[in-house]
């Protein structure tokens, strides 16, 4: 259940952010982040987005049509 704005001024008074923020800081510092997630993408998408163009442009550039990089994009 969602608390109050009432509720939420008398926790948040109660709270030392300061010493929150440090204990995050420390345990970064010891390694414990959250999991980085990759995404693999396909060769194509990345040779698009290293070039820095659309799937228009680079359809454009390619001779194709969007319909045809959007296939590629797809496997």
């Amino acid at each position: 259940m969602p608390k109050t704005e009432q509720g939420l001024l008398k926790r948040d008074a109660q709270r030392d952010l300061g010493a929150e923020l440090l204990e995050s800081v420390r345990q970064m510092k010891a390694g414990k982040r959250a999991a980085v997630h990759r995404v693999d993408v396909p060769q194509i998408v990345q040779a698009r987005m290293d070039a820095g163009l659309s799937q228009g442009q680079f359809a454009k550039l390619m001779g194709v049509s969007v319909r045809t990089v959007q296939e590629w994009e797809q496997g």
